[in-house]
């Protein structure tokens, strides 16, 4: 995958669940919401998307959506916040997690890669309280592609992996995995 880090990107985040939500050290009871944006050079991004709130899960809402967000170039961090919305519609912050872009986007993972990942939640005075499970795909013209033809096709897009040959022009490095043979260490 070409140097992604110079040129916007699409996001798909799929905000999954979440895990031992409070406020005020109390289990939230219902209404937790999340909003994912971009950092954008130091700032944060006034683009956003949010869920729906949960109205049943209590303290381990699942919500299961998919958001999209901009990504712009230089970018480093995606920002999940979870809210609660109260019966006044005023939000209260639940919990942050700041997320480094490079967590899923990289040299040596193939286009359209779907990244599962949990991250730890912190409360405004930067202490633990809950994790957000989530799933984040960087959205390629060949994935668009395939997205809108999918309705025809009940094969999904498999993603193309490659290493590349020559180290002194990639600057890369090749990797490997042991492969066990049976009775190897028999004698």
């Amino acid at each position: 995958m070409a140097n992604t880090h110079n040129r916007s990107l699409e996001l798909e985040v799929t905000v999954i669940s979440g895990e031992d939500l409070r406020i005020n050290d109390r289990p939230i009871k219902n209404n937790a919401f999340v909003t994912v944006k971009a950092d954008s050079g130091g700032s944060l991004s006034s683009l956003q998307d949010s869920t729906k709130p949960d109205v049943q899960s209590e303290s381990y809402p699942y919500w299961d959506e998919k958001l999209h967000v901009d990504l712009p170039a230089g970018s480093r961090y995606v920002v999940v916040e979870v809210c609660r919305r109260s019966s006044a519609a005023v939000d209260k912050l639940v919990g942050t997690a700041w997320i480094p872009v490079s967590d899923f986007v990289g040299d040596y993972t193939p286009e359209n890669y779907l990244h599962f990942l949990s991250y730890r939640l912190r409360d405004a005075q930067g202490q633990r309280n809950g994790i957000v499970n989530i799933s984040v795909r960087v959205i390629t013209s060949s994935y668009k592609g395939t997205a809108a033809s999918s309705s025809s096709s009940s094969s999904p897009s498999v993603p193309k992996f490659g290493i590349p040959v020559d180290r002194e022009k990639t600057g890369g490095t090749v990797t490997g995995m042991p492969v066990w043979y049976p009775n190897q260490w028999k004698s």
